[in-house]
């Protein structure tokens, strides 16, 4: 095994890489997860299997399929750690335990020109949807996936994928509109 120094062409192309498509993997893992720590951990060790796989040989695929990799990685590591903590809840209320509350979320859109209010706003729509819309929403918006991918990463078909997007959509926006005939949105 063999270390990569940090000014190696390797070192700077995967740097590049991880800046471009890092913060739209990070909202997709928010996005999966219960708590803004565990999305961090979710990211982290999709990374670490990447890496691994790439180190090893066993990756299928070239810098083009990280990507989807690292999408269907993240779901996946949210899926087993929801399940994890859903069966340690239970295992402690059959005992008696309290059982410990999850940590409120931190944004999801971090941007410091963005008013908190309409960001809170919109997070909060994004939560209301069902998970199956909000999921492609953020995929497609701010993963840029093709609905192809979507479908691939989730297990559904394009046209699934693509009808979740446009219904999500619809949800999203009658929400919206809703909330600002009341006054409630500042948008």
């Amino acid at each position: 095994m063999t270390a990569v120094s940090e000014a190696s062409p390797a070192a700077s192309a995967w740097r590049e890489w991880l800046e471009e498509n890092g913060p739209k993997l990070l909202l997709f893992a928010r996005q999966q997860s219960r708590s803004h720590e565990d999305a961090k951990d979710i990211f982290q060790d999709a990374l670490v299997k990447l890496v691994e796989k790439v180190r090893t040989g066993e990756f299928v695929g070239g810098q083009e399929s990280w990507l989807p990799y690292l999408y269907t990685a993240i779901r996946r590591l949210a899926i087993d750690l929801s399940r994890r903590d859903d069966r340690r809840k239970r295992r402690e209320d059959n005992v008696g335990a309290d059982a410990e509350q999850f940590d409120a979320f931190q944004p999801w859109f971090e941007n410091e020109s963005a008013d908190d209010e309409t960001r809170n706003q919109l997070e909060d729509k994004l939560k209301e949807l069902p998970a199956k819309f909000s999921e492609v929403i953020l995929m497609k918006v701010w993963g840029e996936r093709t609905f192809a991918e979507i479908g691939e990463t989730l297990g559904i078909s394009q046209n699934t994928a693509a009808s979740r997007y446009r219904y999500g959509l619809e949800a999203l926006k009658r929400s919206l509109g809703n909330a600002r005939r009341r006054g409630d949105l500042s948008i």
